[in-house]
């Protein structure tokens, strides 16, 4: 669960990108990055998923494993909106609709279990089949995040459809110029009220992970510390994102799974300021505002140890 702002701020025209997604057959292309700011390009022309959709019926394919964040590489948490990195920070997260930094490691964000806040009623117009329903027929939400829907897992036919959709997001990050993409709400399950599984969660992230190795991308697991080595193991991930893992005395079920590649976003500075000191923290543990913010906002927050 995300514990911090997460991506409070992040721009959502990836909407559109979304929920147009078509299988082509053609290769993913690392090509040039989009301009966010170009109007004139539509949702469409961006690439859509390039790997055949996975069976209904079938587990996924195991793929092989892509590098994550290099080693002892500070990343700085850049969703609320790029900005041009500090002196010591080698690598960035940035929402799905932005670019990556010039020249560094560059993490690509997407949310892979939930609806983003805009693309709600697109959702519940496209794939009303593919949202999660309560026993009165109506959307489960996220009770943190309240705007999102929470994505039906349930079915082996449910998550060939959803890594269809939210494939094409991957595939984006691939095209844009990103490294690595990080897929939100893995750990979702734990807020459906028993009605998904770690193990639905598990196979469709395996479903993602494939179309993100197949684009070239390392595929980041996004908290869930529950999974241990599953995530790595089942699902495929190269490396993980994890909220306030120190706060919660969780980096160990991370660092224990995929060593240096993790990468600790702390929101608390009580937590964050005697992490410092401890040789078992990741290298890469920031210290950021809630709210994700740019440097020219108020509240500001960016510290590295």
């Amino acid at each position: 669960m995300r514990r911090g702002g997460g991506r409070a701020k992040a721009v959502l025209v990836a909407v559109a990108l979304t929920l147009t997604s078509a299988c082509t057959g053609e290769p993913a292309s690392r090509g040039p990055a989009l301009d966010p700011s170009d109007t004139t390009r539509s949702p469409a022309a961006v690439p859509q998923v390039s790997a055949a959709p996975l069976p209904s019926d079938a587990a996924p394919p195991a793929t092989a494993p892509r590098p994550g964040p290099p080693a002892g590489v500070v990343v700085d948490y850049q969703l609320g909106g790029g900005y041009a990195p500090p002196a010591g920070i080698g690598g960035v997260v940035r929402d799905v609709t932005d670019t990556p930094a010039p020249g560094l490691w560059s993490g690509c964000y997407v949310n892979g279990f939930q609806t983003q806040p805009d693309a709600r009623d697109t959702w519940l117009g496209q794939h009303p089949d593919l949202v999660l329903q309560d026993a009165a027929g109506d959307p489960v939400v996220d009770p943190g995040w309240p705007d999102e829907l929470l994505l039906d897992t349930s079915t082996a036919a449910k998550r060939a459809a959803i890594a269809e959709v939210v494939g094409a997001q991957v595939t984006a990050c691939a095209q844009r110029g990103f490294d690595a993409v990080e897929l939100d709400n893995l750990d979702s399950w734990t807020r459906s009220d028993g009605r998904l599984t770690m193990d639905g969660a598990l196979d469709l992230a395996a479903r993602l992970v494939i179309v993100g190795h197949a684009a070239g991308l390392a595929v980041g697991q996004k908290n869930a510390p529950e999974l241990g080595a599953r995530g790595r193991d089942e699902a495929g991930f190269d490396f993980a994102v994890a909220e306030e893992c120190r706060r919660y005395d969780e980096c160990a079920a991370y660092t224990d799974v995929y060593g240096a590649a993790v990468i600790d976003v702390e929101y608390d500075v009580d937590a964050w300021t005697p992490a410092c000191a401890d040789p078992r923290q990741p290298v890469s543990t920031i210290l950021r505002d809630v709210e994700l913010r740019t440097p020219e906002d108020d509240g500001y927050v960016l510290r590295t140890c």
